[in-house]
C-alpha cells in the first residue's frame, strides 16, 4: 500500500514556504499534501496545530517534521492516521525530555549562535548569520528572502519537557545532513541510532547544510517516498 497523504511540518526560523520544492514535486507525483504553519508560540501549540492538519485529513498519513519541527511530530504523531515519521535534519527528543536537554549526546552547533532572543523572549536569527549558519548551500537571493521572511519561535518552547516521541511505536525515517552547522552531524546520527534507523535501513545522510528541504528537496522527495511505499 501507498499512503497518499503527506503533512509537512517546519521549523524555527521559516514557515511552510521552507517545503515548495518538496510539495511540487510531491504532487507531481500524485500525494495530496498539506504543509502546517506552526505558531511557534510553545510546543504544546505546534503539536495543536499539528493535530488539527492531521484531523483533517482522508486515510493514512506520513508525517514529516524538519529541524525543530521533529519535536513537533514526535508530539502529535501518535494519532491513529500517522502511519509514518520522517525526520528531515529533525529533532527527536524522548518522552520526559525536552530540546534543551538533547544537547549533552552531541557537540554545540555553531550555526545556531547567531540566534538571539528579543524582549519579549522570542529567538530571532541574524540576518547576517543566516546563510552561513543555516543555509551555507542555498542561493544567497533565497537565503535573503528565508531571512526576511523568518518567523521567531518563543525560547521557552526549547525547555518544554516533550509529552510524548512518538518514533517510539511508529516506523521512523530519518535524513541526516552532514553538512549542517545548526544541528550537529553526530546529535542527528545519535538520534537517528536511538530511533532504530540505519544507514540502508531508513537512514540517509545528504551532504547539505540545514535548509535541506530547499537545497535538496530531490532528496527530501525521495525518502518521503520509501516512508509511503513501506
Amino acid at each position: 500500500m501507498t499512503i497518499r497523504n503527506i503533512v509537512l511540518v517546519h521549523g524555527a526560523f521559516t514557515d511552510g514556504n521552507v517545503w515548495s520544492g518538496v510539495i511540487v514535486r510531491l504532487q507531481a507525483k500524485g500525494f495530496t499534501v498539506t504543509a502546517v504553519q506552526l505558531p511557534l508560540t510553545s510546543l504544546a501549540d505546534d503539536v495543536a496545530a499539528t493535530r488539527r492538519a492531521l484531523d483533517r485529513q482522508d486515510g493514512p498519513v506520513v508525517l514529516v517534521g524538519h529541524s525543530w519541527g521533529g519535536a513537533v511530530i514526535g508530539g502529535a504523531g501518535a494519532a491513529e492516521k500517522v502511519h509514518g515519521l520522517v525526520y528531515i535534519a529533525a529533532l527527536a527528543p524522548d518522552a520526559g525530555e525536552s530540546v534543551a536537554d538533547l544537547q549533552r549526546h552531541g557537540p554545540e552547533s555553531p550555526g545556531i549562535r547567531g540566534a538571539r532572543p528579543d524582549a519579549d523572549g522570542l529567538l530571532w536569527f541574524d540576518p547576517a548569520g543566516y546563510g552561513p549558519g543555516l543555509a551555507g548551500d542555498v542561493a544567497p537571493e533565497r537565503v535573503g528572502v528565508l531571512a526576511a521572511t523568518q518567523r521567531p519561535i518563543a525560547m521557552a518552547s526549547f525547555t518544554e519537557t516533550c509529552k510524548a516521541a512518538a518514533w517510539r511505536d511508529t516506523p521512523s525515517w530519518y535524513l541526516l545532513t552532514s553538512d549542517d552547522r545548526a544541528l550537529a552531524p553526530d546529535l542527528q546520527r545519535f538520534m537517528a541510532t536511538r530511533m532504530g534507523a540505519r544507514v540502508g535501513a531508513r537512514l540517509v545522510e545528504v551532504a547539505s547544510s540545514h535548509m535541506v528541504p530547499i537545497a535538496h528537496p530531490d532528496a527530501v522527495v525521495s525518502l518521503i517516498e520509501a516512508a509511503a511505499s513501506t
